[in-house]
This record gives C-alpha cells, sequence and structure tokens, in this order.
C-alpha cells in the first residue's frame, strides 16, 4: 500500500522532466495514486503539436496516468471542460496540482517598474488568478477532507533581483494562498504553496537559475542546493493525508536558504578580500 493508494488527483503545469509539477506527480504515482495531466493547447497550425508531445513522453507507459486533456487556464471554458474531464475519469479527485505560471518574456527581462500593462494583466492573470479560478472550478469534484497545492517562490516575499514581475504575481499568488484555506476549509480541503529553491527548469532558467545555484549553495545552511527529488517528496507530502493538519503553509524547501538574515557562511570567502580593501 502506497501513500497514495487509492487517491486520484488533477496535475497541471507539466513542461518536461525537469519540471517539479513532474517530479511530484512522478512521486505520486509511485506511490500507487492515479493522475490526469492538463496542459497548454497547441496553436492549431502547430502540426507537431509540441505542447502534448512533451507531457505524452513522460507519461506514456506510465501505471496510474489517466489522461491528458489541454487547457487554457485564460478561458473559463477550458477550466470547466477540464473538470468534466475530472468528473468522467474520476467521479471525484483527491488533489489538485497547480503549477502554472507566465509573464511576456520582455517585462520579466525588463525592470519590474517598466512592466506594462498587459504583461501585467497576462502575469496575474496566468500566474496568480488562475489559482482561483481552477479551484472554484473544482469544488464540484475535489473531495471533502481533498488537498490543493500551488508552487510559489521566494521572490514573492523578498525581493529577488532578476525575478523582476514574477515576484509580484508570487506576492498574489501567496495571499490568495490563504484566502482560498479559509473558505475551503469548511470542507476540510487544505490549501497550501511549496516555495522550493532553485531547480534547472524552463522557469528556473528564465529568472537567472545558475547564478542562485551558487548563491544558495554558499548561503544556506545545509550548504547545498535541493534536488528534483526532495521537490517531488515534498509537494506530495503535502497532498497526502500525511499533511492533514497543514493549510494556508508556505513551506519552504531551500535548504534554510530563508531563514539567512546574512550571508551566513559564503562570507568566509570574501573575509581577506574585505579587510584588505
Amino acid at each position: 500500500m502506497g501513500m497514495f493508494s487509492g487517491k486520484k488527483g488533477l496535475i497541471t503545469g507539466v513542461f518536461n522532466k525537469q519540471s517539479i509539477a513532474w517530479a511530484i506527480a512522478e512521486r505520486i504515482l509511485q506511490e500507487g495514486g492515479e493522475c490526469g495531466f492538463s496542459y497548454m493547447p497547441d496553436k492549431p497550425d502547430d502540426e507537431r503539436k509540441k505542447n502534448l508531445n512533451r507531457v505524452q513522453k513522460l507519461t506514456e507507459g506510465v501505471d496510474g496516468v489517466k489522461f491528458l486533456h489541454p487547457t487554457d487556464v485564460t478561458k473559463d471554458d477550458d477550466i470547466a471542460g477540464l473538470m468534466d474531464k475530472c468528473r468522467d475519469e474520476f467521479g471525484q479527485i483527491d488533489f489538485m496540482l497547480h503549477s502554472i505560471a507566465f509573464a511576456p518574456p520582455e517585462d520579466l527581462r525588463g525592470a519590474t517598474i517598466a512592466t506594462s500593462r498587459a504583461g501585467f494583466k497576462l502575469g496575474m492573470e496566468i500566474s496568480a488568478y488562475s489559482l482561483l479560478a481552477l479551484a472554484n472550478a473544482a469544488q464540484s469534484v475535489l473531495v471533502d477532507g481533498g488537498s490543493v497545492l500551488t508552487m510559489t517562490y521566494y521572490g514573492g516575499e523578498k525581493c529577488v533581483p532578476g525575478y523582476n514581475i514574477m515576484g509580484v504575481c508570487k506576492a498574489a499568488l501567496d495571499s490568495i494562498v490563504k484566502y482560498l484555506a479559509f473558505d475551503l476549509g469548511p470542507r476540510g480541503i487544505r490549501v497550501n504553496a511549496l516555495s522550493a529553491g532553485p531547480l534547472q527548469t524552463i522557469s528556473g532558467r528564465g529568472a537567472g537559475v545558475d547564478d542562485m545555484l551558487i548563491l544558495y549553495e554558499a548561503m544556506s545552511p545545509l550548504g547545498r542546493n535541493i534536488t528534483h527529488a526532495e521537490a517531488g517528496n515534498c509537494g506530495a507530502f503535502l497532498l497526502s493525508d500525511m499533511a492533514s493538519g497543514v493549510t494556508g503553509e508556505i513551506m519552504h524547501l531551500d535548504g534554510g536558504f530563508n531563514a539567512m538574515g546574512t550571508p551566513g557562511r559564503m562570507i568566509d570567502k570574501f573575509r581577506d578580500q574585505f579587510r584588505n580593501q
């Protein structure tokens, strides 16, 4: 009997093998869970269907994978269709993973102060509001005592140069987690966020992950970076019954980086340099 034996759920936001959402889903599947996956629809003129093929390559032949369904979270009809698919396949679901974020590259790369109005609206809609929209639509299929998890980052709590407008979106997402925890609490449905440290992912590379990996390894109490496997374990835990008393929480998985108020042991590497200036 695995930790997710008899459990069924929805996974959103898997892009490729490096996606944190895939690390979490893989752990759930290993523990006996059944999962349906949503993915960003391919453009009508994309004959190669790149988005679908990426997810198919990961999930093909994997026990417990029940469906792949295209969903554009900026469209209410798409979200309703996704919940209909969950209902048709599972009846009800025990958990939902929200791992969706986007802002136009030109706004992500630029200074936050220069964010365009259109970029701000789109970033907020996809990266923050989509959790509200999915949770609201999922109320009819989520079981009492179920669990919702989203993915956030420390850049929503503190200024992380380079994270820019996405940090503003994550700050909104963090707040949504707390309000959803309250709204869904009477049904015993838990809502949490996993704040993972830097990993080699598509979104991470867009935020300058290579520099962040160096910084986290130097500053964190553990003196190392986290792994995809650790992200999978932690996310699966928060979605499981083992976290039955945890809700409205932002759980940091970053080797303790978020706890530091100074550079810590990193200063040892530069002490002589500073003294000689």
